[in-house]
Formats: structure tokens, C-alpha cells, sequence
């Protein structure tokens, strides 16, 4: 079953047409990846969905519902968490307060701990920093709290813009199987990712984005198959 779907979805940047009609489908259980070069769209895919920006051509369904035009607090509360590139986090405050603010609506002190918790158990290194201010952290904690702050909301689709960037080797193994765990405790994910053969090894399906438009929709496993998508986006020839 359809969890999201984009039909001919286009947004724009003042005068820039930045997607050009593309049509994305993601199944509820899926990890569904987003590939291409750097300003093909992918991130204005996940800003458009959130409702950071909204479409001016075409219809976002999510769960049944045409949200094309709702606001990104309502898309939240609708169980649609966004963690952006950058990760987004507020470096005054304490990794503690991060957390608290990602459960904003939540009103139950015993739940809000709850999936403190649950966060801690997916990142040990918070509990460790969990009085420590979230700009003083690397990046790679950094990362770490981003996405345990969206997962405060319980999301049914977790959407990741990039949460490998910068990141170390090591570090980038552990993020990866994280969303991989997250996907088998029935998460639904979109995963925008440069490192494309990471993201199309946890993903079942994939889209590759190219100036706005998606050039091809495959499974994931065809897809490392494919030869041009081995050339432009895997390092293999």
C-alpha cells in the first residue's frame, strides 16, 4: 500500500524550476532512496514534501490525504518527520533539550521519556553528552541527535537528507545500519544520500533525480545493476 505518493510534482525557486513533474512512490515498510549529483532536486524533494515549499503543479498524497498544500507543523503531527541536511539541531541548548524540543507536542512527561530512552539505546553517546550543548558535539553526534530528535515525534516515514555527509567511514556503517533498524521496527523511509551504493544497498527502491526530473525509477538491486547508473553515481566503469 501507497504511504506517499508525488504526482507530477513541480516546485520552483522564484523563476528556477527545480522539479520538473516528477512522479515518486513510497510503499508503507519501504527504505526508498533518493540519488544524483549534487542540485539535481533531491533536496527540494523533501522540502517540498514537508511543506517547507509547496508545489506549484501537481498533487503530494500522503496516507490517503493531499497535503500539497498543508503546513510542515501539520505534516508533523500527521506522523511525517523530516530531518534536514545539515541536521538542524540547536547548538544552546543541551543534547537533553534537543530531544525535548523534537516532542514538542507531546504532553506526556513519562512517553517523552520513553523515547528519550529508546534514542539513547539506538545512540549510547548522547546519554554520555546528555547535559552537553549540541554545538559543541562532532559531527558525527551531531547527526546522531538530529535523527533521534525526529524519532521524539515517532514518525511513520522518516525522511534523511543526507545523514552520511561528512561523516567518517566508521560512522557512516553505524548511521546506515540505524535507518536499517528503524526500517525493520516498521519505519518507512526516504533517504536522500550522495553515497549512493550505501544508500542503494538498505533501500528497496530507488529514484535517480537529474536537473529535476527522475531519468529512473528501478529497485534498488537493479539499479546497482544498471550501467549508467554505475558510471554517473557509483564510481564504477
Amino acid at each position: 500500500m501507497s504511504l506517499l505518493t508525488l504526482e507530477n510534482v513541480h516546485s520552483y525557486y522564484g523563476r528556477i524550476h527545480a522539479l520538473k513533474g516528477i512522479n515518486v512512490e513510497v510503499a508503507e515498510g519501504e527504505i526508498v532512496t533518493l540519488i544524483g549529483s549534487n542540485g539535481a532536486g533531491k533536496s527540494t524533494a523533501l522540502r517540498t514534501i514537508s511543506g517547507m515549499m509547496h508545489p506549484k503543479v501537481g498533487r503530494i498524497i500522503y496516507d490517503g490525504k493531499d497535503i500539497s498544500k498543508k503546513e510542515p507543523h501539520d505534516i508533523v503531527l500527521s506522523g511525517m518527520v523530516h530531518v534536514p541536511e545539515g541536521r538542524g539541531i540547536f547548538p544552546t541548548l543541551t543534547v537533553k533539550e534537543n530531544l525535548e524540543m523534537g516532542a514538542f507536542t507531546v504532553r506526556d512527561s513519562r512517553l517523552i521519556e520513553e523515547r528519550m530512552e529508546y534514542g539513547f539505546s539506538l545512540f549510547p553517546r548522547l546519554r554520555e553528552r546528555v547535559n552537553q550543548h549540541g554545538g559543541t558535539l562532532s559531527g558525527g553526534e551531531q547527526q546522531m541527535l538530529a535523527i533521534a530528535r525526529g524519532l521524539m515525534m515517532e514518525p511513520r516515514l522518516l525522511m534523511l537528507d543526507e545523514p552520511s555527509m561528512g561523516l567518517a567511514p566508521i560512522l557512516v556503517e553505524l548511521i546506515f545500519d540505524i535507518v536499517k533498524e528503524l526500517n525493520e521496527r516498521g519505519i518507512t523511509i526516504l533517504l536522500v544520500e550522495q553515497n549512493a551504493l550505501m544508500a542503494l544497498s538498505i533501500a528497496h527502491r530507488g529514484y535517480v533525480l537529474q536537473t529535476g526530473e527522475i531519468t529512473v525509477g528501478d529497485t534498488a538491486i537493479n539499479l546497482r545493476n544498471n550501467t549508467a547508473v554505475q558510471e554517473a553515481y557509483l564510481g564504477i566503469s
